[in-house]
């Protein structure tokens, strides 16, 4: 079986979920839920309203959702997200544009995270 990249170019638009079983490149618009056991490639003119769930993700344009992603999520420095990030890796490129909460790390872990700055409030 040959890997194969599909590919949405910028011309697309689509309301509703997306489902795949590899890898997609999105260049154009959707607004739904984008689900997948593969990898997600957000291109740089792509517009996504709504949750992202897959294995991994790489963002060069927009979402505003919340992306949820077993293994790897990467902003590039163009991209924008407005949304939750749970991942299992992060990796954020300087100039990109984050506006939301991230949990990062494996699920087993619980206990969340501290926020930025490492000291909690004791109540």
């Amino acid at each position: 079986m040959t890997s194969s990249k599909n590919v949405l170019a910028n011309d697309v638009e689509i309301k509703g979920s997306i489902k795949f079983s590899h890898d997609l490149i999105i260049d154009g618009k959707i607004e739904g839920e984008v689900i997948s056991d593969g990898s997600l490639t957000v291109g740089e003119n792509a517009l996504i309203k709504g949750e992202v769930k897959t294995r991994s993700v790489i963002i060069f344009g927009k979402v505003e959702g919340n992306i949820t992603v077993a293994e790897r999520c990467e902003l590039k420095s163009n991209a924008i997200l407005v949304g939750d990030i749970a991942a299992g890796t992060l990796a954020i490129e300087e100039g990109a544009t984050f506006m939301g909460q991230s949990q990062v790390g494996k699920k087993a872990d619980s206990k969340p995270a501290p926020a930025f700055g490492g000291v909690k409030p004791q109540p």
